[in-house]
């Protein structure tokens, strides 16, 4: 346990998932964060959010903390349909309207900066190469506007490229500021462009990006806190990523490079070592699957814990989680917060449920990524029944 943020049972009977706690320079209601949603509802030329995305955060505004989904901070970051960007006018207005409507129904929104790096494609770069740290293909799927297509190898970014890069972070963070944000979290988790840099398999570069695979992700730090107080930046990690987190649409593939094994875990220590030095606002870490390899309750949590001991700073814990599990973890003093995402969809009355021990709503996988209203602001908040279950069947359903 972190002897920083000792862990000082409640005196009151709330669940430890709806007690107030502080997460950096933010002060949250409850513990129950949403955790960024990719949605792919901007499906306008210009990547600007619509009335959609204000009503679909709206909803949701009751969760102690939303990290909107992730958002591209350049036209070289796009590597996906339908996602919103944080680099032009026209989008930091659009945003605007967002967080207006989220703070005026009492919420708090944070904005994930989003870079696909490698992950992207030439259908999305118009004709041009994807970078990355390394000339080596990432041996993924690519969602591009004609159909689903293997990765590239990219080319190599050159130092100006990643002088670039950092400076596109920068500027993303100083629209998200203007755009009424209430912070930023820097995504580098999954397969994207800081992650990638983390990846020696990946990243074979030989200088100093090379030499030190945690560079990149601490320079962008450094330039997205100068837009903010670090202590409203967040960073996002998943270190025990496998071939097991592929989508099941991704081809089958050989050595797969994103893998977590020693190296993998050794960079992402010292890199979590090095945030807490940076005093960032929080670090919100994916764990793996709870129950992955047949490991107990105990060793799932244990995994977090670990990180708890190095990172000297609010923790929000992601991934798996339900009710049970988010309060037992937090009363346990292991995390802070813990983050939800698919739960999110069809629930926007998340937090209402947990409280009053409701059943979740399921939703609808057809209408995860795309589309319009249906599946995205039309699931109701719970309305009961005699018997005590569901009165919503699920979107096109009933």
């Amino acid at each position: 346990m972190n002897p920083h943020h000792p862990h000082h049972p409640s005196t009151d009977d709330a669940q430890p998932l709806l007690r107030p706690t502080s997460i950096g320079e933010l002060r949250l209601p409850n513990r129950v964060v949403m955790a960024p949603l990719t949605r792919a509802r901007a499906t306008n030329p210009e990547r600007v959010p619509t009335e959609l995305h204000a009503a679909y955060y709206g909803q949701r505004a009751a969760a102690g903390l939303i990290v909107g989904e992730g958002v591209w901070v350049g036209e070289q970051a796009i590597g996906f349909g339908g996602v919103p960007g944080l680099h032009t006018e026209r989008q930091v207005a659009a945003w605007r309207q967002v967080t207006g409507l989220v703070h005026a129904l009492g919420g708090r929104i944070v904005a994930q900066l989003w870079h696909t790096g490698a992950v992207s494609h030439p259908d999305h770069l118009g004709g041009a190469l994807p970078a990355g740290p390394s000339a080596v293909n990432p041996q993924e799927t690519v969602h591009t506007p004609y159909g689903r297509q293997g990765t590239v190898t990219p080319r190599a970014m050159t130092g100006a490229d990643i002088e670039r890069t950092i400076e596109a972070y920068a500027a993303a963070a100083g629209n998200a500021r203007r755009a009424g944000f209430d912070g930023v979290e820097i995504a580098a988790n999954g397969i994207y462009l800081l992650a990638q840099f983390l990846n020696r398999r990946l990243n074979r570069r030989t200088d100093r990006y090379g030499a030190d695979p945690t560079r990149l992700p601490l320079d962008v730090v450094d330039a997205v806190s100068a837009a903010w107080s670090a202590r409203r930046v967040g960073v996002r990690l998943s270190p025990y990523w496998t071939a097991a987190d592929r989508p099941p649409s991704a081809p089958p593939c050989g050595a797969y490079p994103y893998t977590a094994d020693a190296r993998t875990l050794a960079d992402h220590d010292a890199l979590v070592a090095e945030l807490g030095r940076h005093r960032i606002g929080y670090l919100h870490l994916r764990g793996r699957a709870p129950g992955a390899g047949g490991r107990a309750h105990a060793a799932w949590f244990a995994e977090f814990a670990r990180y708890r001991r190095l990172f000297d700073g609010p923790l929000i814990a992601n991934h798996g989680f339900d009710r049970a599990g988010g309060n037992a973890i937090i009363e346990a003093g292991i995390a802070d917060a813990v983050s939800f995402g698919r739960p999110f969809i069809a629930n926007p009355d998340l937090v209402s449920r947990f409280a009053l021990g409701h059943e979740m709503a399921a939703s609808d996988r057809a209408t995860h990524y795309g589309g319009g209203e249906r599946g995205y602001v039309d699931y109701p908040v719970w309305a009961g029944a005699e018997t005590g279950s569901e009165t919503w069947p699920g979107p096109g359903r009933g």
